[in-house]
This record gives C-alpha cells, sequence and structure tokens, in this order.
C-alpha cells in the first residue's frame, strides 16, 4: 500500500451484543512509517476506533460507510454463507 492510498476491507455479517447483524469495516492507509486505521459499523454508519485520522476525514468515512451501508452489506453477505464458496 502506497502513502495516501486507502484500502478498505470488511467482514462476514456478525451478530454484536445486542444481537443486531453488523459488518465491521476497517479503513487503513500508510503514513510514512505510520499505519492509520478506523474501524466503522454497518448499517449504523458510525466509526467507532480510528488512529491518525482527522475529525473531518471520520466525517467523511462515516458519510461513506451511511451512503454505501446497503451495498456493504450485499458484498459481506457473499462471504458469510461458507456453502456459496463450493
Amino acid at each position: 500500500m502506497a502513502d495516501g492510498e486507502m484500502k478498505m476491507t470488511y467482514s462476514a455479517i456478525v451478530r454484536d451484543k445486542d444481537n443486531k447483524r453488523i459488518v465491521r469495516v476497517m479503513f487503513e492507509r500508510k503514513n510514512g512509517s505510520l499505519l492509520e486505521t478506523a474501524e466503522g459499523l454497518v448499517p449504523d454508519g458510525k466509526i467507532v476506533k480510528s488512529s491518525g485520522f482527522s475529525p473531518d476525514e471520520i466525517k467523511q468515512l462515516e458519510s461513506y460507510l451511511w451512503e454505501n451501508s446497503q451495498s456493504i452489506m450485499d458484498e459481506a453477505k457473499k462471504i458469510s454463507n461458507p456453502l456459496k464458496w463450493l
């Protein structure tokens, strides 16, 4: 990953402590020798942990999560059922 290039990964659909279906989304970028990260939740569209991102960047990431919540959930469904891997 080159400096400034952001990578997004996501989990399969999992259940939170309230038994609600969620997807964990991780944003990562390299800044020199540092790895900056932000972890968000879909469908809530909230960043729950971050390191190295400014408050404005967090707002932008939350907006992205909110606006793309359904497509992220749809993609996570594809990896949630191992039987579909066969």
